[in-house]
């Protein structure tokens, strides 16, 4: 047996040795069905609909016949689809289903607990000045000018108060965090404690006593709405200014194809550095599209499927000898697989630039075509003038082949489909924007706010960390940010401390001599 074809009493042979030989695997590949071709037969996957909004390559029979230039090449997918998740999985997100009830019942519990405290808080002052007239108001010595002016004042207090009170704490929540605010939980504590020291000394010593200076009382009631303005004062201080100075740097990278940005925050917890690098992530990076990383996974699949292993000591080996002699034997054709990813690569950025140049024609004829039709319809009657809907409906087909073989080379086309496409062509016209305009959204990835909520892939996060996450950020932390198709890695840096220093240079010292020599011409 030849020494270069066995290795460990196994001998490998090349599918692709010869030529011949490739020629009949490229045409067997070429008739097989699409499900083998994609290798997606899995027995252990779960199908996950696609959403409501029809897709741009659906198999929509009815959608087929209205419009025969957009149906002609639409392709049935079927088999298993592509984003298929195992029966844990299932399990997974049933269980954060669960989860996310309970985090509705602690989010209303927080919101009824914050209001009963607010309540609280507005109708004391009001309580301890008009309970002493209703329980002994006979014995009460009269109010005069001063105290009466004391009633002004806590009125227009009261509501200072009360509009930066709903301004600053009643909002709309952004996210459900998994842990309560630190310092929110600590303000509503301290405001509780105060009110209810308030209450016992006014109890012991004004209704126990029957006080009967009532402009004493009044202003104690003053000195309770001063001390909640500033009380107010603070959790501005500690919620919105101390948060506003950068102190670190974090560096959030995608797990799936290694995209990066940099951001700059003040003093957060982790939990809330998390909502803030989220909140960012849908605007500031392309939306994410796991058709492009089955190209690769497809080729080395390809290429450990064309070698063939025989047994030549019998079937009572074991695997380990096996898979060794797979990856030596790849490990050889290693030298000519960069050849093939090369030429690969080639012909694709070819078929693209060919496709989209066809796109960029067809959509500028479109375009032309309406801007015609504009100028005749002034001289039409009113009834035939046609809406931005319709002058979309009415170009669209003269574009739809050419924009859906853009898509599919580029592998968008689960991202548009043909309502947002139309929806898009009259927002593009009723605003009079130019061809290139509308193609914008086409051409290049967009960030993921650019796509409908439906083909964002990522709505719900798991937030993974060493530390609590109610610490504060420190230098050196990493936490993660999961969801069911990839993460994002958060590496925390502190802002070096910077050291400036001036250096005068006097105005009088640019001064400059010109050296002339001989053999110039000057």
């Amino acid at each position: 047996m030849d020494t270069e074809s066995t290795y460990s009493g196994y001998s490998y042979y090349s599918s692709h040795s010869k030529k011949s030989h490739r020629q009949g695997e490229r045409t067997r590949e070429r008739h097989k069905s699409p499900r083998n071709k994609d290798g997606r037969g899995s027995e252990k996957s779960v199908t996950i609909q696609a959403p409501t909004g029809e897709p741009l390559l659906a198999n929509d029979s009815t959608r087929a016949e209205e419009d025969d230039n957009w149906g002609e090449t639409t392709t049935a997918i079927t088999g298993t689809s592509e984003h298929s998740i195992s029966q844990e999985d299932i399990a997974r997100i049933s269980k954060d289903m669960e989860d996310s009830v309970g985090l509705d019942c602690r989010r209303y519990l927080g919101l009824t607990v914050a209001s009963f405290l607010g309540l609280l808080v507005f109708l004391t002052p009001i309580a301890f000045i008009l309970l002493p007239p209703i329980l002994w108001g006979n014995e009460l010595e009269p109010c005069g000018t001063i105290c009466e002016g004391l009633f002004i004042s806590v009125a227009f207090k009261l509501l200072i108060l009360l509009i930066g009170t709903w301004a600053l704490f009643f909002r709309k929540q952004r996210a459900d965090l998994p842990r309560v605010f630190v310092f929110r939980a600590l303000l509503l504590v301290l405001i509780f404690l105060f009110v209810v020291s308030y209450w016992l000394f006014y109890g012991v010593r004004i209704l126990d006593s029957r006080e009967r200076n009532y402009q004493g009382i009044v202003q104690y009631a003053v000195s309770l709405v001063d001390a909640l303005l500033f009380i107010h004062y603070l959790a501005i201080v500690l919620l919105e200014l101390r948060q506003l100075q950068p102190v670190f740097t974090l560096q959030v990278v995608r797990s799936s194809d290694g995209e990066s940005r940099f951001y700059s925050l003040g003093h957060l917890s982790i939990q809330r550095a998390a909502l803030v690098v989220l909140e960012n992530y849908y605007k500031d990076f392309t939306i994410y599209n796991p058709n492009l990383l089955t190209a690769s996974k497809f080729r080395a699949a390809k290429h450990m499927a064309g070698l063939k292993v025989y047994s030549v000591d019998g079937p009572g080996n074991s695997a380990t000898g096996q898979s060794r002699a797979m990856i030596a034997a790849a490990a050889r054709r290693r030298d000519s697989s960069h050849n093939e990813l090369y030429y690969e690569e080639a012909e694709h950025e070819r078929r693209v630039k060919k496709r989209r140049a066809r796109l960029v024609v067809a959509v500028e004829e479109a375009f032309i075509h309406i801007q015609r039709l504009q100028a005749e319809e002034q001289q039409k009657a009113p009834g035939e003038v046609m809406d931005p809907r319709e002058a979309a409906q009415a170009i669209f087909p003269s574009m739809a082949r050419a924009l859906q073989k853009y898509l599919r080379t580029t592998r968008q086309q689960h991202y548009h489909s043909m309502e947002s496409i139309l929806q898009h062509l009259a927002f593009c016209i009723t605003n009079s924007m130019t061809p290139k305009a509308f193609l914008e959204r086409y051409l290049s990835a967009g960030p993921t706010l650019q796509y409908d909520k439906d083909r964002w892939l990522s709505t719900q996060w798991r937030l993974v960390s060493d530390e609590a996450v109610t610490n504060g950020l420190q230098d050196g932390i990493v936490f993660v940010l999961k969801c069911l198709d990839f993460s994002l890695v958060v590496n925390v840096k502190k802002i070096p401390f910077i050291v400036l220093s001036e250096e005068f240079i006097d105005p009088k010292s640019h001064k400059f001599v010109l050296r002339l020599q001989s053999e110039t011409s000057v």
